[in-house]
């Protein structure tokens, strides 16, 4: 079976690359790391994620406005991340959020969520 593809959209680029190596070690394929808008747009459209997971503050442009890029030229599982998920919550209502700092368990119930949402 082959592994679910995620891209991360992480502006910190250390919380960027920690986040992949524990996808990688639960068993994901992490297609790209990326910190902008752009980038990370430009990422979906290259890599073909079967999931993202997206930072709302990003260095370069917002990750909220990124995930809306992305979903108007195909349907993928997101999660967003945050400091403070209430004001994504009105953002994105109904978006699977998970608040920073985050463990383990939260990724893994957090994936499961937006896989089963279908958001």
């Amino acid at each position: 079976m082959k592994a679910l593809s995620v891209l991360v959209v992480e502006d910190d680029a250390i919380v960027g690359m920690l986040l992949a190596e524990l996808l990688e070690v639960m068993g994901y394929d992490v297609c790209a790391i990326e910190v902008t808008e752009a980038d990370a747009v430009a990422a979906a459209i290259r890599c073909r994620p079967d999931l993202m997971i997206v930072d709302v503050q990003l260095s370069n442009g917002s990750g909220i406005s990124a995930v809306e890029e992305i979903l108007r030229t195909r349907t993928i599982p997101y999660v967003i991340v945050s400091g403070d998920i209430s004001e994504v919550q009105a953002l994105r209502p109904g978006a699977v959020l998970m608040q920073k700092p985050y463990r383990e368990s939260d990724i893994v119930q957090a994936i499961q969520s937006a896989r089963g949402a279908g958001t």
